[in-house]
């Protein structure tokens, strides 16, 4: 790929693969914004986290000159994009739109969609994902997602983050309430794992998805995204636990049972 401009370099990216709606209609919601590339997965990858491939080859695919599929994860396009595929750094980097929501604490540690964002943290780029929750019948509102897209983008293009912070950003239907800064809260999973049998006879499984339900507190992102308000939870891509360093007691056990289990 060439430069073809001194405007801002968008990179986009997602989970949902190079041809879902969500990405195309953030994409197009940019365009007069900067000079927008899409780099995504050439089929959808969800749940994958912050996967690399590094057991098979990466092949790529140009659909356009400002489209590219790659045969791998989120955060393997993230990095093909950044040494290889794009004439520079973007100077910002959105993943989604997410055709689902990704809120509370399971959801960012096994979103594909969260871990583009990441990945561009990472590398020190300003980096935000963007999922869409869905009405009441379902339906997921692309445009007024692209819509909030652009707002995001022109935040991140205007305000520095600080260093190390990743937005996750979740859509409810139109109209919006208001936007909400919000701690991740928490959504507890019971997936069914169902049993099948393929045409030779030999058992497969399957993970399903279950029936979540939000638990915690009412001020979580879990909850507010309920009462129709966008909600922007910062992310640090440091996971310390501060609080366990600094707890002496917690230390003295650990280091006394050490020392009685490992004879030093």
């Amino acid at each position: 790929m060439t430069e073809h401009s001194n405007k801002p370099l968008i990179l986009l990216t997602n989970d949902d693969g190079f041809f879902a709606r969500g990405i195309r209609t953030l994409a197009q919601q940019l365009q007069d914004l900067g000079e927008v590339f899409i780099i995504a997965p050439y089929q959808e990858t969800s749940a994958t986290s912050l996967a690399l491939t590094l057991h098979h080859p990466l092949r790529i695919h140009n659909i356009d000159s400002h489209t590219v599929a790659v045969e791998g994860t989120p955060a393997d396009c993230v990095y093909m994009a950044c040494q290889l595929l794009l004439p520079r750094l973007p100077d910002i980097l959105l993943s989604g739109l997410n055709h689902g929501p990704n809120v509370g604490q399971q959801d960012i540690a096994y979103s594909g969609t969260v871990a583009g964002a990441l990945q561009g943290t990472f590398l020190q780029i300003p980096s935000a994902a963007l999922s869409l929750y869905p009405d009441e019948t379902g339906k997921l509102h692309f445009e007024f997602g692209a819509q909030v897209g652009r707002f995001i983008a022109e935040f991140l293009l205007q305000h520095s983050l600080p260093p190390g912070i990743t937005l996750n950003v979740n859509i409810p239907p139109p109209p919006p309430r208001g936007v909400k800064v919000a701690k991740l809260g928490e959504k507890r999973y019971h997936p069914e794992i169902i049993t099948k049998t393929d045409p030779r006879g030999r058992t497969y499984y399957w993970i399903g998805t279950g029936n979540p339900q939000a638990i915690g507190d009412e001020t979580s992102d879990v909850h507010i995204i309920q009462q129709g308000f966008i909600t922007l939870t910062p992310l640090h891509r440091d996971l310390t636990a501060f609080n366990l360093i600094e707890d002496t007691k917690f230390q003295k056990s650990l280091e006394n049972l050490a020392r009685k289990k490992l004879n030093f």
